[in-house]
């Protein structure tokens, strides 16, 4: 049995489903509020790690 490996994205995909900006993207990864790995020099975040973001904001409200 395999497992699928995570879809990984860019900063720009991850800044595009925010809404936010890259300065803010990367905040967000310096915290650790977003879960991120670097590839060689490349920082991608899993797909799931930006699901998991919004999910535990929703409840917080405006």
């Amino acid at each position: 049995m395999t497992t699928a490996a995570p879809e990984l994205l860019k900063v720009p995909e991850v800044m595009a489903q925010l809404k936010v900006g890259r300065s803010k993207v990367y905040d967000l990864i310096r915290t650790h509020r977003l879960v991120s790995i670097k590839i060689d020099g490349c920082r991608r975040i899993p797909a799931d790690a930006v699901r998991d973001f919004i999910n535990g904001h929703l409840g917080e409200g405006a």
